[in-house]
């Protein structure tokens, strides 16, 4: 994993467009904006957590056979 990921140039254009988003934020809708994405990342990160816990039996539910 030495090389760098690429992206494809939907990606690109979505970062660009994102940037533009927030060009037009006040201060403080940009401050706001940050927070609300920083939950969904931390959010997503819980879910892909769990889903990897369930996919490989570690979850509290499951039984060792």
């Amino acid at each position: 994993m030495n090389q760098p990921i690429q992206l494809s140039l939907e990606q690109q254009f979505n970062i660009r467009s994102f940037a533009t988003q927030v060009k037009h934020m006040s201060h403080e809708q940009a401050q706001d904006f940050l927070v609300k994405l920083y939950e969904q990342m931390v959010v997503k990160e819980e879910t892909y957590k769990e889903l990897l816990k369930h996919q490989w039996g570690l979850d509290s539910g499951s039984t060792m056979a």
